[in-house]
């Protein structure tokens, strides 16, 4: 999970004086805007829950106001500790953190809780309308709209909620996933072009398949996207096996369909659209696609000649994001923020690749869906961690503690799952991923790799998939 904050606006408080709020970015998109110590006392209560040596330190407070430059050191300091803490697992999944960053994108949006009806939709472009709250959770939204389908409730925890964009040429682009923290409706309210809500699958091992092919339910959701799919190109298909797929689709058989698919290029994949990499070589064009453990590119040439390279996530030392010129749009009559990005900037992903037995290679992609690649390879290798362990995909518990959400006016409201609305006629509880044990550490491959020079920094995101490889796999 990517979150930054890239700047500060001043705000009123609507007794005269005024106050900065540090606006926070998830996953490359404008999420909210809070006080410093709105952020403070989240981490007061962070310590409490899981000690203080499981908590990143936090910025301190000042008594004078802060000048220009220790405003910008503070900027900074309150990234890193918000970084820090996204990449906890145990921290980000826990209900105090979801209960804080949903309740401030509440507060950050000046709007009043209302009903209204939602559009979600399928991968055939079949339309369901939800009747959401305007603060309703990602969890609670993708419950309702696929009860309206009657999918069993066991069977939600497979499937999530993605935003997306539909091109002049009717292609899809992938924007990003949607977190169990934010308001879906909300999140669309802020973002500039128009975009779409479709349900897909949410997971990479194909094994997971035969979970849902039991329900006729869950069939014929991953039937429909698989059906897509192969339409759009995302999964490849020659003239013999696509014959063979209309067969079956002529004849129903979506059970046999999704087998048959299962064996094609790409299947189970996330694409992602037109990009350049410095792989070979510098300004490559290239075609990204991720799944199937692994970062594959399809290198596009003269006459449409396509070259394959592919890059498994366990060979991956680290990833990071980087962006150039990145300045945000600030609307200062009215104090809003627009989520989108310079024109001018570049977002980028790389990533250290163990490419033979002493040699590690930074390699860079340039694409606006940087961020969403990183979130697919990180999700990659938790269920990767998880299968490792003997682990199912999500192990469901309930949150019973009851924390607090301190406004901006120093007032506080309770955060937890009734209070986010979250209630039982739904029949969804709140999940986490089981957590594995073994810290990751590279002191052991620091040493094999003694002529390498290995960066530290809370920039970089660590493979904790990396540290089981070893020369056999090489």
């Amino acid at each position: 999970m990517h979150f930054s904050i890239p700047d500060t606006q001043e705000l009123n408080e609507g007794n005269g004086s005024t106050f900065i709020g540090y606006n926070i970015h998830i996953n490359g998109v404008f999420h909210c805007t809070v006080r410093y110590k709105q952020l403070h006392n989240l981490n007061e209560q962070l310590k409490r829950e899981f000690g203080n040596d499981s908590v990143p330190s936090f910025p301190p407070k000042k008594l004078l106001p802060l000048t220009s430059g220790q405003l910008e050191e503070r900027r900074a300091l309150l990234e890193k500790y918000i970084q820090t803490v996204g990449q906890d697992a145990n921290l980000v999944s826990s209900e105090l953190v979801c209960g804080f960053f949903l309740s401030a994108q509440q507060e950050t949006a000046c709007n009043d809780k209302q009903d209204v009806n939602l559009d979600v939709y399928i991968m055939n472009n079949y339309q369901i309308k939800v009747r959401v709250s305007t603060f309703d959770c990602t969890e609670k939204v993708l419950a309702r709209a696929l009860k309206q389908v009657n999918l069993p409730s066991e069977y939600v925890q497979y499937f999530s909620l993605y935003l997306i964009k539909i091109e002049n040429t009717n292609d899809i682009v992938m924007l990003r996933k949607l977190l169990d923290f934010e308001s879906p409706y909300m999140t669309q309210q802020v973002m500039r072009s128009a975009t779409r809500l479709i349900i897909r699958k949410n997971y990479w091992d194909i094994d997971y398949d035969t979970e849902l092919l039991r329900d006729p339910v869950a069939l014929n959701l991953l039937y429909i996207q698989t059906l897509a799919e192969i339409e759009k190109g995302w999964i490849m298909a020659m003239r013999e096996a696509k014959t063979q797929l209309e067969n079956l689709k002529f004849r129903l058989a979506k059970k046999e369909y999704i087998q048959f698919a299962q064996k094609l290029k790409y299947y189970g994949f996330m694409q992602f659209s037109q990009c350049y990499c410095d792989y070979p070589q510098p300004q490559t064009k290239v075609l990204v696609a991720i799944g199937d453990e692994e970062l594959s590119l399809r290198i596009l040439g003269p006459g449409n000649l396509v070259k394959e390279g592919v890059f498994k996530v366990t060979r991956m030392r680290c990833w990071r994001i980087t962006a150039t010129n990145s300045k945000r749009i600030t609307n200062s009559e009215n104090g809003s923020y627009s989520n989108s990005v310079h024109p001018n900037s570049t977002l980028e992903l790389s990533f250290e690749y163990l490419m033979s037995k002493d040699k590690l290679q930074w390699i860079t992609i340039s694409s606006e869906q940087a961020i969403l690649m990183s979130v697919c390879l990180q999700s990659l290798v938790d269920e990767l961690l998880l299968k490792k362990n003997g682990v199912r995909k999500r192990q469901c518990v309930k949150a019973n503690a009851k924390w607090t959400y301190m406004k901006r006016d120093g007032s506080c409201q309770l955060i937890s799952i009734d209070q986010n609305d979250l209630d039982s006629s739904d029949e969804q509880i709140t999940t986490a991923e089981h957590s594995y044990e073994e810290p990751f550490s590279i002191k052991t491959l620091q040493e094999k790799f003694s002529s390498v020079s290995f960066k530290s920094g809370r920039e970089f995101v660590e493979n904790h998939a990396f540290e089981g490889i070893g020369d056999d796999d090489l």
